[in-house]
């Protein structure tokens, strides 16, 4: 247990707070430290640090901010162990295998890829009659608030398009998981001008403060899509640009002619990847009456080999989930399947005397649509397995969702696998994969899933505001 106390960063330095909140091991229960609770007063502070940093950050030469990527990459790569800890510590995941470390990978991979992007001037007329250049110029002061499923990960998606680009940056992180984000701080501003990248943290009420404030031009979320309906809202009296990547509830759809064993580890890592708390994660597997058994038998097969435990272990593989109400929230969703008739192949009936919150790996079959655990967003290690008799049923039935983050379509055919896959309503859509990011594609959601797209060219964009320039 650590009492140890940590500071907001305002303009370069540590700003201690009056108040502090206990960060929690999900795998124990214990205190991991304490984390700032930022006044509104520290908010303007790190605000008018950021456009600060910004007016002079937008000056100087494009290189130097590749170059600033590139130094943030190596900073990540020298703290990395110590990052990762933290990660596990405060968010549960496993050190090894897809957990801590592959996410501090991940988070040095997105700094060097980003500082490759380019945005030239765009020529749109050179005649007779003249000449017309598009330019983008930095948005100013972007405002990101993070989840606790992937701390630092989206940390970076947030924040490296706004250093790219000339911004400057206030981040505030999940109250869950604020502790690996501060440090991430303090590690990166080794190698930043002060002010550029600054983090506060607290309640929900620092991030309507953010959302409300007249000093922040663009906010960037990551969330649940009522969380992002209200910082839509609270943004619109200051017209402030959006990028919202919101909930998921991804169908996966397995075709006739698909081999089971061949797909099975895929479907499973779709589904559980980071034990389901993943927004792109597979959440609902459509599979037809003649593969269903076929189907949920290799998948049992392969979870019973998943180790699931304390992420400080070495071989373990699957954490807990991440908090107490996202674990009431998945027994809920399993406890209605079964009362409406649902059937659990393995896991359910966590044991109530384990500390932390681990919820074992749940596979359900007889379950339908309408059933809470399909309609809505699990966000935990459970996958319901629904059967179709027709794949022109089941791609309606993957499309009446509300949401329309990511999809996938599993076949040994993948020409036939391509043209279904092209109509399922998302924003991304996996053959024979499912939740893959990349930073050079646009990564986004439809409908209640998003507005705006992350990563590559499409999302640097984002982060700019466009001037026309005519010359006559």
């Amino acid at each position: 247990m650590s009492e140890q106390k940590y500071d907001l960063i305002i303009d370069g330095a540590s700003v201690p707070t009056v108040d502090h909140f206990p960060v929690i091991n999900p795998a124990t229960g214990e205190t991991v430290g304490l984390c700032p609770d930022a006044t509104r007063d520290q908010l303007d502070s790190a605000v008018d640090a950021a456009r600060a940093a910004h007016l002079k950050w937008k000056k100087v030469p494009d290189e130097e901010r590749k170059a600033a990527c590139l130094a943030i990459a190596d900073a990540i790569d020298a703290h990395a162990e110590e990052l990762a800890l933290l990660v596990t510590l405060e968010q549960g995941k496993p050190l090894n295998g897809l957990g801590s470390r592959f996410e501090l990978g991940g988070c040095a991979a997105w700094a060097r890829y980003t500082a490759g992007l380019e945005l030239p001037v765009e020529v749109i007329q050179d005649d007779e009659q003249g000449r017309v250049e598009l330019h983008r110029h930095p948005v100013g002061v972007v405002g990101s608030i993070t989840p606790w499923n992937w701390p630092l990960s989206i940390v970076m998606w947030h924040m490296l398009p706004a250093i790219r680009t000339g911004s400057g940056v206030v981040i505030k992180p999940s109250p869950l998981t604020p502790l690996s984000t501060i440090r991430l701080v303090e590690v990166i501003n080794s190698v930043l001008p002060k002010g550029v990248v600054n983090v506060v943290s607290g309640g929900n009420e620092l991030g309507q403060w953010m959302s409300e404030h007249p000093g922040i031009n663009k906010m960037v979320f990551t969330g649940s899509s009522a969380t992002g309906r209200k910082i839509m809202a609270s943004s619109a009296a200051t017209l402030k640009r959006l990028t919202l990547e919101l909930g998921g509830n991804d169908a996966g759809i397995v075709l006739p002619d698909a081999d089971p064993k061949a797909i099975v580890e895929g479907l499973f890592w779709g589904a559980f990847i980071n034990n389901g708390q993943t927004c792109a994660a597979l959440k609902r597997l459509y599979v037809p009456d003649t593969l269903h058994d076929a189907i949920a038998a290799e998948l049992v097969a392969f979870a019973s080999k998943i180790k699931v435990g304390n992420g400080l272990e070495e071989d373990t593989i699957l954490g807990p989930v991440q908090n107490a109400m996202q674990f009431a929230k998945v027994k809920e969703l399993v406890d209605d399947a079964v009362a409406h008739g649902a059937t659990v192949l393995m896991g359910g009936n966590p044991d109530p005397d384990q500390p932390g919150y681990f919820y074992p790996v749940t596979i359900l079959t007889d379950v339908t649509d309408g059933m809470r655990v399909v309609d809505e967003e699990q966000f935990g290690p459970v996958l319901p397995i629904i059967r179709y008799s027709s794949v022109e049923d089941a791609l309606a039935r993957a499309n009446a969702s509300e949401n329309g983050l990511g999809g996938s379509v599993w076949s040994s055919d993948k020409a036939k696998a391509r043209e279904l896959a092209l109509q399922l309503e998302c924003g991304s859509a996996w053959i024979n994969a499912h939740g893959m990011v990349q930073p050079n594609v646009p990564f986004g959601g439809v409908k209640s899933s998003g507005i705006g797209v992350e990563f590559g060219t499409e999302g640097l964009k984002e982060y700019t505001t466009v001037q026309s320039l005519f010359e006559g």
